[in-house]
């Protein structure tokens, strides 16, 4: 990612927990282990509707959040 990306990640936080988020592929995370929620990125823009959110599976959390959740 870029260094403006970079920074803009570390301003964003989930709208439903207000965690914050990391980068896994083509989707934003939340660190928040009671919700998991993933939101996508498309065309380079997060999506960070509660809608458009999906709750990811606890294995599925733990892989893309491995980076920063101990």
């Amino acid at each position: 990612m870029s260094d403006h990306a970079d920074r803009l990640l570390d301003l964003l936080r989930c709208p439903v927990t207000k965690s914050p988020l990391v980068r896994d592929g083509a989707r934003l995370v939340s660190v928040d282990p009671q919700k998991r929620l993933a939101y996508p990125i498309r065309d380079g823009f997060p999506v960070m509707l509660p809608g458009e959110a999906t709750e990811l599976s606890e294995d599925d959390w733990k892989s893309a959040t491995a980076s920063v959740v101990a």
